[in-house]
């Protein structure tokens, strides 16, 4: 794995700022702003997708601010453009999903992934402007498309991972009827400046916990468990060389605006004295095509890359997590060329070592 491709596997297109939650954890700089995205920046980004589209699978990721908050006829005017061999798939709070919701999903053949933290008392950091819990209206969207007969996945973010949570996380999941779960222990990034340092014993502890709940009854595909043992099968088999793509996904997210940010959609909407704001152009200007084509021009990305080549030197995990995330690095160290984050440490290297001791155990 080295350089940036070319040609990404999805983009993920920021249709609205706006978010009607106000989300403790939540790293997003402008959630307050209704500031939308125009047809015409969709169009511009269709005309390069639905060529890639027709070479491979590919999907468009409509995330935040939350992208409901749009509205149904903005969001149908947004995905027109794309052709009907584009997945799409939505990031969503699940506050605002009702019956309408769902057909709309349904029609649009949109597939959701709901941000829920488990059950009431691990949801205590989403909460509106007013400081007010939203996890029964949660509940309610989740049960809309339960009714309908929409499969979902789940996001859920870690804040605490200390004993027993693991469990009673999972337990809450199977009961929810996800099919696809992903497990975030709280980054810093963003606006959110809280501290992510764990006990590292006990993030391994969290997830070893959570690998035996996933044996007893494994229903739901689980994310970072999935990964984990398809590495540990490859390190088996000797085959490890084939986990990692050839090329880092450049990951292309397209703000309101039409700007591009690679590689992070954490980075989107912060400027920076060295690095300015991140974008490496406008899609109203100039084709995604042809701004992922030389992607180093832009001076925080090649450092990125000189830190993604100094973890393949010094980091045994390199094999296991490619080089860790641009955002991670950037709001941890400052700049892009370090290596270990507290990021590595909670999602990468605890993890593996947390699943590697339960299967010692069993």
């Amino acid at each position: 794995m080295r350089g940036i491709s070319s040609v990404p596997s999805y983009v993920v297109m920021q249709p609205t700022t706006l978010c009607n939650l106000d989300c403790s954890y939540c790293y997003l700089p402008l959630r307050a702003d209704d500031r939308r995205m125009s047809p015409a920046v969709a169009r511009a980004v269709a005309a390069d997708v639905n060529r890639w589209a027709g070479q491979q699978r590919f999907s468009v990721v409509w995330h935040g601010g939350e992208p409901m908050a749009a509205g149904r006829e903005q969001l149908a005017r947004l995905m027109a453009p794309f052709a009907p061999g584009v997945e799409h798939h939505m990031q969503t709070n699940a506050t605002l999903i009702d019956d309408a919701w769902c057909d709309f999903f349904r029609e649009q053949q949109v597939r959701v992934s709901v941000s829920v933290d488990g059950p009431e008392q691990d949801n205590q950091a989403r909460r509106d402007r007013g400081g007010h819990g939203r996890y029964q209206i949660i509940m309610k969207g989740i049960e809309a498309l339960r009714r309908n007969g929409l499969t979902f996945a789940a996001l859920c973010v870690v804040s605490d991972p200390g004993p027993g949570v693991a469990t009673r996380l999972y337990e809450f999941f199977l009961e929810l009827g996800c099919d696809v779960l992903g497990i975030n222990i709280e980054e810093r990034e963003g606006v959110n400046t809280r501290e992510n340092r764990h006990d590292a014993g006990a993030v391994r502890a969290f997830w070893s916990e959570l690998t035996a709940a996933w044996r007893i009854a494994p229903r739901i595909h689980v994310r970072e468990i999935e990964w984990t043992l398809r590495y540990v099968a490859a390190v088996l088999d000797g085959t490890t060389s084939d986990l990692l793509p050839r090329q880092l996904d450049p990951i292309p997210t397209i703000g309101y605006d039409g700007s591009v940010v690679l590689l992070s959609p954490e980075l989107a909407g912060f400027n920076d004295g060295r690095y300015g704001d991140f974008s490496s152009g406008n899609v109203l200007t100039t084709p995604l095509a042809d701004l992922l084509l030389a992607p180093q021009r832009t001076r925080w990305v090649a450092e990125f890359v000189e830190g993604v080549e100094a973890c393949r030197a010094t980091c045994p995990y390199f094999g296991f997590c490619g080089g860790g995330h641009a955002a991670n690095r950037y709001f941890e160290h400052g700049r892009f060329d370090g290596t270990e984050t507290e990021h590595c440490h909670n999602s990468k290297i605890n993890l593996l070592e947390g699943v590697l001791e339960h299967v010692s155990r069993a």
